[in-house]
């Protein structure tokens, strides 16, 4: 009797890659808390600046947590998961420019605007 081989379906996505996806969709990805007055102030400045960023809420994903955790060991710099992140997180061009801390000083020494017009989100 020939021998029976079962064939895996292909790899479900991990969160670190779904995080990835998600950051390159768009020029600017945030990673919010629908209820985070942070999130709301960082997607307020954006729009404030004719900028419409791709926001994904952490807490209305069914893999949110997992995509929290991959997000605080992108924070961490790889080094494993370190304390929760903190929410708004932002990828501007696919790369990730951090939470609000550093949006805010990006934006007060006029670093924002120019990253934000080389991921085509800014035409003025």
């Amino acid at each position: 009797m020939p021998a029976v081989t079962v064939t895996a379906p292909a790899a479900v996505e991990t969160a670190a890659e779904r995080v990835e996806q998600l950051a390159s969709e768009s020029a600017v990805v945030v990673f919010s808390v629908s209820t985070c007055c942070m999130c709301h102030a960082v997607k307020r400045l954006f729009c404030g600046m004719g900028v419409h960023p791709t926001v994904h809420e952490l807490d209305l994903d069914p893999r949110g947590r997992e995509l929290e955790r991959a997000l605080a060991c992108l924070l961490a710099g790889g080094g494993g998961a370190g304390a929760a992140p903190v929410v708004p997180i932002v990828f501007i061009g696919g790369r990730l420019v951090g939470a609000m801390d550093r949006v805010m000083a990006a934006h007060i020494n006029d670093s924002l605007v120019p990253l934000l017009k080389e991921a085509g989100a800014l035409w003025l």
